[in-house]
């Protein structure tokens, strides 16, 4: 079985020289990864995700820090639940699953909970991989695994991911568990906090896929990642664990393709000026400059996913960027990239009479001034 395809030494060392020679890699997580994806075309968050730099000290110390995150409490609360879920060799859990996705296999008893540490996340995932293939050759038995590690390949560069639990079925088929600490009232959640989830999770079963095409079980053929993950939650007020099964095929399709879409992190590298470093500690001069050499694509949605969105949308804004106001105008208005060369064309001044966009800002402006000469009447 290969392993994952890692960065080479030059790409390592380049990526290390952008972060700062002293300072720790953040590892990219499924929900950064979720975040990337939504917004391909951003090379400024594609290189600083995939050098490791942690994009909050940067965010502060570009003097725009980010309100972007989750609490300590919640984290806490999160880890609690989690625990509870998972106690007695994840018992209840895997009851859930047996109820909400596979209530006709036999009741999981003496389910296998095998040990995934090893040294370093390529260590890792080489051994979640060989106990997925374990699991799956033991036909007839429920495994759990807690907190695998999984490799997936992001712009050539690989990205370690951690979800909450893996199941392999009595029947060889995998599942991926999210765990979250938002309630679940009368069987149901917020579908945005449930739509995150379900991007998260698609992240996972995206990784799932490519180990499920490395490994070689006897008589399985490819061994079958399912489109329904089990999203646990607490049940209504309480600490009670409750499950709802949540078909991610759509945004496992929806990510698939904008990570395709993504610029290799190589080349957004190689096009950087020479001497570039996102190191938090240098002057902020250097340090806006480095960040600026490479362009942004931002819109609304970046101040829920980024934790540069603030800089950006001030970067944006002073640039006049129509990106600022929206993806859906930005499409609307065609090749007016500026909110000075929107209001030109609606004036006259400026713009392509053939135009489609120029021809309705143009019937718009007419329209307002119809309107406001009318009100100047009364």
């Amino acid at each position: 079985m290969p392993p994952p395809r890692t960065r080479g030494p030059a790409l390592r060392q380049q990526l290390a020289e952008l972060r700062g020679p002293d300072v720790p890699a953040k590892a990219l997580d499924a929900r950064a990864l979720a975040a990337l994806a939504a917004n391909p075309g951003c090379r400024r968050r594609a290189i600083l995700d995939g050098a490791g730099v942690n994009k909050a000290t940067l965010a502060s110390a570009l003097g725009s820090p980010s309100a972007f995150g989750q609490s300590q409490f919640a984290l806490t609360r999160g880890n609690a639940f989690e625990a509870k879920v998972k106690a007695d060799g994840g018992a209840e859990l895997l009851r859930l699953v047996h109820e909400k996705l596979d209530r006709y296999a036999e009741p999981p008893t003496d389910a296998r909970v095998p040990d995934l540490s090893a040294i370093g996340p390529e260590g890792r995932t080489a051994r979640t991989a060989l106990a997925l293939r374990e699991a799956t050759e033991a036909y007839g038995a429920w495994t759990l695994l807690d907190h695998p590690m999984l490799a997936l390949d992001v712009a050539g560069s690989p990205a370690f991911l951690e979800p909450d639990a893996v199941v392999v079925h009595p029947d060889g088929g995998w599942t991926v568990v999210e765990i979250k600490s938002f309630p679940m009232l009368d069987g149901s959640a917020d579908p945005a906090k449930v739509g995150a989830a379900a991007r998260q999770a698609a992240v996972y079963v995206l990784a799932l896929e490519e180990v499920a095409a490395r490994i070689t079980v006897a008589d399985v053929p490819d061994p079958e990642v399912g489109h329904q993950i089990l999203l646990v939650c607490p049940k209504d007020f309480s600490n009670l664990p409750t499950a709802s099964a949540v078909d991610v095929r759509k945004q496992r399709a929806v990510t698939s393709r904008q990570l395709a879409r993504l610029t290799r992190i190589e080349d957004i590298a190689d096009a950087l000026p020479e001497g570039t470093c996102f190191d938090p500690a240098r002057p902020a001069e250097e340090l806006t400059a480095a960040v600026e050499s490479v362009p942004a694509t931002y819109a609304p949605e970046c101040l829920s996913a980024c934790e540069l969105a603030f800089h950006c949308r001030d970067r944006s804004r002073a640039a006049g960027a129509v990106t600022s106001l929206g993806r859906s105008v930005r499409a609307e208005l065609g090749a007016l990239t500026t909110v000075p060369d929107v209001l030109a064309a609606a004036r006259g001044e400026a713009g392509d009479p053939a135009d489609p966009a120029v021809a309705a800002l143009r019937r718009a402006a007419a329209l307002r001034a119809e309107a406001l000469g009318a009100a100047a009447c009364r």
